[in-house]
This record gives structure tokens, C-alpha cells and sequence, in this order.
């Protein structure tokens, strides 16, 4: 029996493949997937890192990611980049800005756990 390919070997594979076979792989995932119980993951929880008193928007963001390692987003990050250049550029309250940071952070794991939790145990809550 063959190992278990990674993400990345299986990313590889799919991209030295022509249109048809992706197209093919493609529906036999969508297959196996439909066939499968749903795959939850346990999402840890957030690293307790304490806000300083005096914080910069960078610092913020950094102290974020560190908290909220497990959210990948591009979306999160890229909203936090906006409210970083309107405090930069249009000088908004910088307390105000990380206060919406945060907010952005909590809500992209709410939704990570959410999505991650099995729909039973979300019956049940």
C-alpha cells in the first residue's frame, strides 16, 4: 500500500495534469467527498497574549496573528490591511482600529470553529 500523498504532492500532481484529467479528478473528488461523513477538525483556541496599553497598528496585527495563528483568511488580513492604512493615511483613531482588528480576528474564528464543528454537537448546543 502506498503512503498518503501530501497536500503539497497532490497540488503537483493536479498541475502537471491537462485540462481533461483535472476535470476528472475533480469530479472523482467531488465523489468521494459526497460519498464521506464530514471531516471536522479541532480548532485550538486562542493564544492568550494581552493587549499593551500602548499599541501600534503593526503591533496589533502581529499580536493577532499570533493569537488568532490558526485563522489563515486572506480576507481577514487584507480587511485588517485597509483599517491599517486608514489609520496611516487618514489618521483614524488608532484604539478604534485595533478595536475593529480584533473584531475581525474573533469573527474569522467564530466562523473557523463553527465550520470545523460537527453538525450534531452544533444541535446540541
Amino acid at each position: 500500500m502506498s503512503k498518503i500523498k501530501s497536500s503539497t504532492e497532490l497540488t503537483d500532481l493536479y498541475e502537471a495534469m491537462d485540462d481533461q484529467r483535472k476535470q476528472s479528478l475533480s469530479d472523482f473528488a467531488d465523489f468521494l467527498y459526497a460519498q464521506a461523513d464530514p471531516v471536522s477538525r479541532e480548532i485550538p483556541p486562542p493564544v492568550e497574549i494581552p493587549r499593551p496599553q500602548k499599541e501600534t497598528v503593526v503591533g496589533a496585527i502581529k499580536r493577532l496573528k499570533e493569537t488568532y495563528h490558526m485563522v489563515g483568511s486572506m480576507s481577514v488580513f487584507s480587511a485588517a490591511s485597509s483599517l491599517m492604512t486608514e489609520h496611516m493615511v487618514k489618521g483614524r483613531d488608532v484604539v478604534e482600529v485595533i478595536d475593529e482588528m480584533e473584531a475581525l480576528f474573533i469573527d474569522a474564528y467564530d466562523k473557523l470553529v463553527q465550520e470545523n464543528t460537527p453538525e450534531e454537537a452544533r444541535s446540541e448546543e
